[in-house]
């Protein structure tokens, strides 16, 4: 069963993997970025806060599979116009076993569970077919289309926009 959990030290080097093209995934691989940056932001502390998270996905074993994180967004005046918008990351090794779908449905769920949002966003590439299906078993639904939102790879690509509300399976 997939479970979401605080990280620890430990975790860093597994979370380490997204540093690289083949650890990211085609759709997910922006670029490298500090290493280590994963083990100081856990010994920091800065995991969870009202602006953004982080947590680990774990399978049956306890085992880090990926990571999904938060961020808090504007999208209306606030502070009623406030939403989540999440992202998720599955270890290579791990990805095609339900683990994202799952883990966004609990984050979901937990976000709901702790603030008063109505809504909790996740945007994809247009390409990424496996990403969209795992947002849409994990209750989302899909809004539209935002054209060249996203720069990876050396051009723009567009992004298909998901969403689900509070109440909504």
């Amino acid at each position: 069963m997939t479970r979401l959990r605080l990280p620890v030290p430990d975790d860093a080097a597994v979370l380490d993997g997204q540093n690289s093209p083949d650890g990211a995934g085609a759709e997910n691989w922006h670029g490298y970025r500090s290493p280590g940056q994963y083990l100081r932001r856990i010994e920091s502390g800065d995991l969870i806060n009202e602006e953004h998270g982080l947590l680990v996905v774990v399978d049956d074993d306890d085992r880090v599979v990926g990571d999904v994180s938060w961020v808090r967004l504007l999208n209306g005046p606030p502070p009623h116009g406030y939403c989540w918008n999440i992202g998720v990351w599955i270890a290579a090794q791990a990805r095609g076993k339900g683990h994202g779908a799952a883990a966004q449905r609990q984050l979901a769920d937990y976000l709901f569970a702790n603030s008063y949002y109505e809504r909790v966003e996740a945007g994809t590439e247009a390409g990424n077919i496996g990403e969209q299906k795992a947002l849409e078993r994990a209750g989302f639904t899909r809004e539209g289309v935002l054209r060249h939102a996203c720069w990876r790879d050396g051009a723009w690509r567009d992004m298909v926009v998901f969403s689900k509300l509070r109440g909504e399976q």
